[in-house]
């Protein structure tokens, strides 16, 4: 018998409490201020061009929705459209369109990799690689970032120890915290010494780098052990992910990935929206010229208050202790710029940050006047 007096959430209230202490606990706070904190990178989200392209959809009968999965009645010719051009556009022998690139990397991690086969990931993958790895049946084992020997050593450890599958080489292009640039070449090098595959999640870099914006791996397309995870809601200003690559990863997912198989395909519309955002890209480069000109900008004004510039639109500024990167990420958005403090578990400890994202939604006096505050507030 429950008695009247039990508190179901006593423990869950601790726990959130516990958070609260340590300068943890998140909350759900609305957006305002000039834009340092999206992935809009491009300012795609709110293109009058793809606007018109799902208002043309609706137009000539594409539903909202898709009313089940994709191998159910929810394969729309919108999706199929998508995922051709997709590949066409990366260079890739297929495509595939997902809800989410956090359902990509859980599906792709949770079903490509077999039992006796090994994982070897940078230190730093999205948590969404993670829960995949968790659900998956390899082993996995972490290495040292943007380290290839490590990742050499971990396979050859891996091997003595009578390792005997395949191996699995998972990197991301650039990192979201951190803006750095992974050392591409050398994981393929890599990847081919040991047979292996190489998994790159290009999540920030698709439509900022590369021709095109295909981003930083797109001379790895079409190589039969690169796969490769592009989301369409960064700098595409969509929502939902592509996984490309050899047609093997298509058919091996739509036939063994539950997180696809038993998930509501993703809405037609949104389909339509990235295949105009595909387009943007290729036709015009002039907005990946703006950008660079305002991390140039930013670069040149933030670097100097300690900002770490590596060259792409992310430029973290490490403070340290979480509640002062969190106090002073709430003085910087009270003056009307919206930068977010980022602490651990996100980033390691001692590493809490103010997460500066530059994109097309600020303007060079934008830039300018968050130095400016910035300066006071870091002061």
């Amino acid at each position: 018998m429950i008695s009247e007096a039990t508190d179901f959430a006593a423990d869950h209230r601790r726990m959130l409490a516990d958070l609260g202490e340590r300068q943890r606990l998140r909350r759900l706070i609305p957006r305002r201020g000039v834009d340092f904190s999206s992935n809009d990178y491009l300012g795609l989200a709110g293109s009058p061009r793809i606007a018109r392209a799902i208002r043309e959809a609706l137009e000539r009968g594409v539903p909202t929705g898709s009313g089940g999965s994709r191998l159910l009645r929810g394969n729309h010719p919108e999706h199929e459209l998508l995922e051709e051009e997709a590949a066409r556009f990366f260079g890739s022998e297929a495509a595939l369109f997902l809800a989410s690139g956090f359902a990509a990397n859980a599906a792709l991690f949770a079903t490509l990799p077999q039992r006796g086969d090994l994982v070897v990931h940078d230190a730093l993958v999205h948590a969404s690689a993670h829960e995949g790895m968790r659900l998956g049946r390899a082993e996995c084992v972490a290495a040292a970032h943007n380290d290839p020997e490590a990742f050499r050593n971990a396979i050859r450890a891996w091997r003595s120890g009578g390792g005997r599958g395949r191996v699995w080489i998972a990197v991301e292009s650039l990192y979201s915290m951190d803006g750095d640039k992974a050392p591409l070449d050398a994981f393929r090098a890599l990847a081919d010494e040991h047979e292996a595959f190489l998994l790159v999640d290009e999540a920030h870099a698709t439509g900022v780098f590369g021709p095109e914006g295909r981003g930083l791996a797109a001379h790895l397309e079409g190589l039969e052990n690169v796969i490769v995870l592009r989301t369409c809601g960064k700098a595409l200003g969509c929502e939902g992910a592509l996984l490309t690559g050899p047609a093997f990863m298509r058919d091996f997912l739509v036939n063994r990935g539950r997180g696809f198989i038993f998930s509501t395909a993703p809405s037609p519309l949104i389909a339509s929206a990235v295949r105009e955002a595909l387009r943007i890209l290729a036709g015009e480069p002039e907005r990946r010229q703006a950008l660079v000109a305002r991390i140039d900008e930013a670069e040149r004004l933030l670097a100097p208050l300690g900002a770490v510039c590596r060259g792409t639109q992310i430029l973290p500024l490490i403070v340290g202790d979480d509640a002062r990167a969190m106090s002073a990420a709430a003085a910087i958005q009270a003056a009307g710029y919206d930068v977010r403090g980022i602490r651990p578990p996100t980033v390691p400890a001692g590493t809490a940050r103010l997460r500066i994202s530059v994109t097309l939604n600020a303007s060079f006096d934008d830039i300018a006047g968050l130095a400016a505050t910035l300066g006071e507030v870091l002061a």
